[in-house]
């Protein structure tokens, strides 16, 4: 078996913003796995200036998991522990290469088109007429549950917008949440959090920075409505170190991004301690092509959530990879009758 790796520019269609700056283009990694002609892919969705393994010998690392493919998936898994994406990127790729097709990774009523995955609209962070549009848009496309960022304009402004999705809709036609990416700070969270409580929200994700730790406990204790940590969990490594986390600050949700926190696997263990500790908890993407998308949802799908998740960023970019995945009225489908793009591996 030989492995390869080589890097990937995701061009966004609009530059999209968050409470950290403008993106423009979003940098990936894919995988190929090769034995005796048949090839798995795997996508290491490494976000710069967020993931634990922004670091500067990431590729050098890349470069011996491949140099190191004989050692086999678990074995690399663990000696990956603080590489995250790459420890998805291993698990991906090996997953495509034991598959009969390299995109089938995980066959279910959701990839043979019976069932659907219900996601939320991500509206991006922007000027108030830009982020109104795209409101207006999600709910013209059927979107029950839209998500909005928040914290990079003024509050006031987006507490305006948050107050016109409720003149028209009621929290039982449309449920918002809001993610701050750790902009409020600790001081004017619990404040700020009893303002947006008048529009009947249903979380905020990360209101106050990681690593603020009995801050962030405070707040989950006062909170007028839930908070989900998501920026929190990344870096956190070990099982126990987890458990710890979570025993401390005992939030309302976790928001469980697989290229983050270490793949299939390390998704797991985060949801068997919420589920021990009754903490509810949803999967997300974190920007990656639609090849990492694509294994996040039907993983996603086998664990039975009932809840939206966020799925639905395959249509950022102008450049990513033709494939089955598709949006209609706040579903993610897999239409078998869309192809992948076939000379991509």
């Amino acid at each position: 078996m030989k492995a390869s790796y080589h890097k990937y520019l995701l061009e966004f269609k609009r530059p999209s913003g968050t409470s950290r700056g403008i993106m423009t283009e979003k940098e990936t990694w894919f995988i190929i796995l090769d034995k005796n002609g048949q090839k798995g892919i795997g996508e290491c969705g490494i976000l710069r200036g967020l993931s634990a393994d922004d670091r500067d010998d990431y590729e050098e690392k890349l470069k011996w998991a491949c140099d190191n493919i004989h050692l086999g998936e678990t074995v690399l898994w663990e000696s990956l522990l603080e590489f995250p994406s790459i420890q998805f990127g291993i698990e991906m790729a090996f997953r495509s290469l034991n598959s009969e097709n390299p995109y089938l990774l995980f066959p279910s009523d959701f990839t043979n088109k019976t069932k659907s995955i219900s996601i939320n609209g991500l509206v991006w962070m922007g000027e108030s007429a830009f982020m109104k549009q795209q409101i207006e848009d999600k709910l013209a496309e059927g979107f029950n549950c839209i998500k909005l960022k928040i914290g990079a304009i003024d509050f006031e402004k987006e507490l305006e917008l948050l107050q016109f999705i409720r003149s028209h809709f009621s929290p039982e036609e449309i449920e918002i949440r809001v993610d701050a990416n750790g902009a409020f700070s600790s001081t004017e969270a619990l404040d700020k959090l009893n303002q947006l409580n008048n529009f009947q929200l249903h979380s905020i994700e990360q209101p106050i920075r990681q690593g603020n730790v009995l801050a962030m406990a405070q707040l989950c204790k006062e909170t007028p409505f839930p908070i989900a940590l998501d920026e929190e969990l990344i870096g956190v490594f070990s099982f126990e170190e987890k458990e710890k986390l979570l025993q401390e600050i005992n939030p309302q949700y976790i928001i469980l991004k697989p290229s983050f926190i270490g793949g299939f696997r390390g998704t797991q263990e985060w949801i068997s301690l919420a589920d021990k500790y009754n903490i509810g908890w949803w999967i997300t993407s974190a920007l990656e092509s639609n090849i990492g998308l694509n294994a996040i949802a039907q993983w996603t799908f086998l664990q039975n959530s009932k809840m939206p998740q966020g799925l639905g960023t395959g249509a950022l970019y102008t450049n990513n990879i033709d494939c089955p995945l598709e949006v209609k009225n706040g579903q993610l489908w897999y239409n078998l009758e869309k192809e992948w793009e076939s000379d991509f591996i």
